[in-house]
């Protein structure tokens, strides 16, 4: 035996082989045939060079790709790889290796559609191309642009803003994670359970695989272009799974760069000018002219935005991007091999103190009770302003002294819960996301005594939303005409002001508020009700605020006006009491959750073109592909809550935004249910030209529900974020552990395998995962 290919009942690969190295390259090669599309699309990306075929589009990734020279420092790993870890520089290799016998092999008898449709043939694979896919994929992770906001948001409205707004932002990838100890099993033994959050794409982002060798046997959830089971992993014994730890591990550096005749020079903290890296690149754009982009590296990193001449509208800036592989030459593939032959949860531990980025948080187990949840990957010691904005390259006191040891954490009442919250990780970074996912969870697990996998998927799919009491407080203290009619009989002197309506109606609101409905366990489980803490929430209380930011004074508002006491339209009273007496849940077929998204949207984009908020909606002149982090809409979308609960808005009269938006909603209110227009928004590389508008699913879920499907409120309801996969990891016996994957195994169109997976994911239910090679069908001998 070499290597052989099975395939259960969903199409997933099984793969069998006589040694690492052998299976390495027969996971590349059942890559290449499953997914060889999707391959040839990071493979471009990683080398910034998608807009070739992919249009004018991707011509803003591929700047940044060159730009932050990605394909080169993924060949500095892969060097420094094969002088450090021979044998895992091998390993890759041969994956890579079996990744072009794949794409090229006689016979093939599915060919992905998409090269016809483009023109392209498959490219050659480099030994280093799955680095590069790796550091593509997770450039983004740790929202440096995010630092471009704090600064913008701080020059509108002054340093406080920061707080105001802070939330994980757009582009930030968060994930569920649950491990439940024996001591709470039905079995003994423990049970891990969660769901990466990830932008939905199709093909999925995560390939579902099982690895088999006389030194492992593994399951898990692969990244389509690298080898092994890096971020969940079953190996009989022991498995691990990881969630976003929302650490802030890179910086900005604006610099001060000038023209000689010998090339670029940037001024250094010392004080002088020192020569910086220069050439030039060209990218080809399909059915456009080349383009030259001009590649400059100083001594803190590559610049990614502006030069010598500033932005593209003339505005002078520079900025620099460090982090870490670029510094370190190590992207953490050394952990890779040691995590597929982990027996036990110290095995996993010593693996992943190879760990480099994306930094996360990990729960793992094993079948002898072991336990961890610890912080993996590699965080800067630098000064506290490096986190929160771009700090100038000139000036000493910005550089990185060295690397943080990553924190641990140990359980509460025989759990570990992670959803992106303020936890183990909260020394390492500075906007995490809200509590509200994490609370629910814990809420959940804590109103059963004992749990099974079969139990887990109800955790998944809870769409009790924890965000929803600002506004809903908001809408009960509008006046009704009962409280107009009784405050008529007041004294001027005690008559209501719209403040004091709010305060006492709030009052109310918060003993009336509905709970989550009933419903069997978990479901019937106490709902957190209360304010997030400020010790685990980004609060104002809680949030850092930019240093020495200058700030213009935000613009003067008008006196804040008394909302009109009059009462609201008989349409508008209807709708504000159906949506209070609403049970919070975000369900695809529920008209109240529509209703509540409605009016949450209307209030949204009413803020947004308020004289004070709305200047901040023109962002400095960036790149494209960081504008996603610098858009006004979406972040007071996220930060609701914050925003309205706030004791002061900059003198905005939320009252009467809210009142304005319940009548503009009363007046053309919602047609149908929460899922007509919440629908999945995949991306694909090639638009689905056989997808209708509107062919997509419906959706159940919301940003901060559990079952985290992710509009942008007062942009869209369509959720291009969602569950990339969902897993459930059985100590007990790995035979009851369960997955599912938003479409299907198959990257082909056509395939039986290509979408068979997406009706069970749409209704919360997952698939057996089948590690008995006597029950599989055999494809095929390599």
């Amino acid at each position: 035996m070499s290597a052989e290919t099975y395939r259960d009942a969903w199409g997933i690969p099984h793969l069998r082989a006589d040694t690492p190295h052998e299976l390495a390259r027969a996971q590349g090669r059942v890559t290449a045939r499953d997914r060889a599309w999707q391959l040839e699309v990071e493979r471009h990306r990683a080398q910034g060079t998608s807009a070739s075929f992919l249009g004018p589009e991707a011509l803003s990734w591929d700047r940044l790709a060159r730009r932050a020279r990605l394909a080169d420092t993924a060949r500095r790993c892969f060097t420094a790889l094969e002088r450090k870890d021979p044998e895992t520089a091998a390993w890759v290799r041969a994956y890579a290796d079996g990744v072009n016998e794949g794409l090229t092999e006689p016979g093939h008898p599915n060919p992905a559609p998409e090269f016809a449709r483009t023109g392209l043939v498959p490219g050659r694979w480099d030994p280093w191309t799955p680095l590069g896919v790796w550091l593509a994929t997770h450039i983004l992770f740790a929202g440096f642009p995010a630092k471009l906001w704090r600064e913008h948001i701080s020059t509108h409205l002054g340093p406080e803003a920061v707080a105001l707004f802070a939330a994980d932002g757009p582009g930030t990838a968060g994930s569920n994670g649950w491990l439940v100890s024996g001591e709470r099993t039905t079995t003994g033994h423990a049970l891990i359970a969660g769901d990466p959050h990830r932008f939905i794409e199709d093909p999925g982002v995560y390939q579902q695989v099982h690895l088999s060798c006389p030194e492992f046997d593994v399951v898990g959830l692969a990244v389509p272009g690298v080898p092994g089971v890096a971020h969940f992993g079953h190996t009989g014994t022991v498995a691990w799974a990881i969630t976003n730890a929302m650490a802030d591990y890179q910086d900005l550096y604006r610099e001060r760069l000038r023209r000689t005749g010998a090339g670029v020079e940037a001024l250094g903290p010392d004080g002088i000018w020192h020569r910086a890296a220069r050439h030039t690149e060209r990218i080809d754009i399909a059915g456009e002219d080349t383009v030259e982009v001009e590649i400059i590296e100083t001594d803190r990193g590559p610049v990614i935005a502006g030069g010598p001449e500033g932005l593209d509208d003339g505005t002078p800036a520079a900025l620099s991007l460090r982090y870490p592989p670029r510094v370190t030459a190590d992207l953490g593939f050394g952990a890779l091999l040691p995590l597929l032959r982990a027996r036990r949860v110290a095995d996993v531990d010593r693996a992943l103190d190879a760990w480099a980025e994306p930094v996360n948080v990990v729960q793992a187990a094993d079948t002898e009770g072991g336990l961890l949840h610890r912080v993996a990957g590699r965080v800067p010691v630098r000064p506290a302003a490096n986190g929160l904005r771009p700090v100038p390259a000139w000036e000493p006191g910005h550089e990185w002294t060295g690397w943080h040891t990553p924190p641990r954490a140990g359980l509460t009442d025989g759990v570990a819960v992670m959803a992106n919250q303020r936890g183990p990780a909260t020394p390492l970074g500075v906007e995490f996301a809200p509590p509200h996912r994490a609370d629910r969870i814990t809420a959940l697990l804590a109103g059963k005594e004992h749990w099974s996998a079969a139990d887990m998927p109800a955790i998944h799919t809870d769409t009790h939303l924890g965000s929803a009491a600002p506004l809903l407080t908001h809408l009960a203290a509008l006046p009704s005409e009962a409280a107009l009619a009784s405050e008529a009989a007041l004294t001027p002197e005690a008559a209501l002001t719209p403040e004091a309506a709010l305060a006492s109606e709030a009052a109310l609101a918060s003993e009336a508020a509905p709970g989550p409905k009933a419903a069997p366990d978990p479901e019937a489980a106490p709902t957190p009700e209360a304010a997030p803490d400020p010790e685990t929430a980004p609060t104002p209380e809680a949030a850092p605020t930019p240093e020495a930011t200058p700030t213009a004074a935000p613009p003067e508002a008008p006196p804040t006006p008394l909302t009109p006491l009059t009462p609201l339209t008989p349409e508008a009273a209807a709708l504000r009491d159906r949506i209070l007496a609403w049970d919070r849940r975000m369900d695809a077929d529920s008209t109240d959750a529509a209703a509540y998204a409605a009016v949450r949207a209307a209030v949204v984009r009413r803020l947004a073109a308020h004289p004070v908020l709305a200047p901040a909606s023109v962002p400095p002149a960036y790149p494209e592909v960081l504008l996603p982090w610098l858009a006004l809409v979406p972040r007071l979308g996220h930060a609701l809550e914050h925003l309205l609960r706030a004791e002061d808005l900059y003198g905005i009269d939320r009252a009467a935004a809210v009142r304005a938006a319940l009548e503009e909603v009363a007046a053309s209110p919602p047609s149908g249910t929460w899922g007509d227009t919440h629908r999945l928004a995949p991306w694909r590389a090639l638009p689905d030209t056989a997808t209708a508008p509107g062919g997509e699913p419906g959706l159940s879920g919301d940003h901060d529900c559990v079952l985290c499907t992710s509009p942008v409120p007062g942009l869209t309801d369509r959720a291009a974020r969602g569950p990339a996969a969902r897993y459930v990891w059985d100590l007990a016996d790995r035979a009851n552990s369960r997955w599912v994957v938003p479409h299907g195994a198959s990257g082909l169109p056509g395939s039986p395998h290509h979408h068979d997976q997406q009706p069970l994911w749409l209704g919360g239910e997952l698939a057996p995962v089948v590690t008995d090679f006597d029950r599989l069908t055999k494809e095929s001998d390599d």
